[in-house]
């Protein structure tokens, strides 16, 4: 089935739909998106596939648009993946530069899904569709990404990242300076400005825990140099109220129902 048949007995599978269900062809191309459409038994989800009058094409019986909802993707970028906006300008501050490195983009898809998802959804291709993302993240850094097709959420995103608490794990190198975390804390600028109060806390010997809202590039490693430190590794774990969990790098899962950011 593909739109390069060019064999006249051959016709559009939306065409077909919406002549079965005597309905719009735009409304017949949300079915099969959907993926509420057969074809000789398996899903096709392409509205351009071609089929032969004498395939078996069927639309599930509880197929409804009703539930053609927007989903959420939340994903563990490794390092090395371009995501978000201001990416050259993070890269830039982490002495690495961006230009070329793949887009985060390339890593949903369905082999991807995290197979212990506890969202009942099922992966469709139009999931991968419109996304937005406002929550970027360096191009030498890793972890929590946040790309939707949701409005709500997208305006959310971009009205409050400002606002919603970021947690990220800090990986360092040096020996830090005197009175230095309680300097992290509160104590240090950054572009000529001071800086509010901040969590940080040691998780081990080598990496810090950092709580902080309103982070700039840049901003984290510029704050480790000031105390002695040398960032080797940054990952971000949480945005708001969201936690990456147990997503394993390179993989994504769906932002549930319930949850907030």
């Amino acid at each position: 089935m593909t739109d390069k048949n060019s064999d006249p007995g051959h016709i559009r599978l939306a065409k077909r739909v919406a002549e079965q269900l005597a309905c719009s062809r735009s409304m017949a191309e949300q079915f099969i998106e959907g993926g509420f459409v057969r074809v000789e038994g398996q899903v096709e989800e392409l509205p351009g596939a071609r089929v032969r009058p004498d395939q078996a094409v069927m639309v599930e019986k509880d197929a409804s648009l009703l539930e053609l909802t927007p989903v959420t993707l939340l994903l563990h970028k490794p390092p090395g993946y371009e995501a978000g906006l201001g990416l050259e300008a993070g890269a830039a501050a982490h002495g690495s530069r961006s230009q070329g490195a793949p887009s985060a983009l390339t890593l949903l898809g369905a082999p991807s899904h995290m197979p212990e998802d506890a969202a009942d959804i099922r992966v469709l291709l139009r999931h991968f569709k419109q996304l937005e993302c406002f929550t970027p993240l360096p191009t030498p850094a890793s972890g929590l990404v946040v790309y939707t097709q949701d409005k709500r959420i997208a305006r959310k995103l971009q009205e409050d990242i400002e606002t919603l608490e970021q947690e990220c794990i800090v990986e360092v190198a040096g020996q830090i300076a005197d009175n230095g975390l309680k300097k992290l804390c509160h104590g240090l600028s950054f572009n000529g400005r001071p800086l509010p109060p901040i969590k940080v806390s040691w998780q081990n010997e080598t990496r810090l825990r950092f709580a902080l809202k309103g982070i700039r590039p840049g901003q984290i490693p510029a704050m480790c140099e000031a105390v002695g430190l040398k960032v080797v590794a940054l990952k971000r774990i949480r945005i708001g109220r969201v936690p990456l969990a147990k997503v394993p790098e390179g993989q994504w899962r769906y932002l549930q129902g319930w949850e907030k950011f």
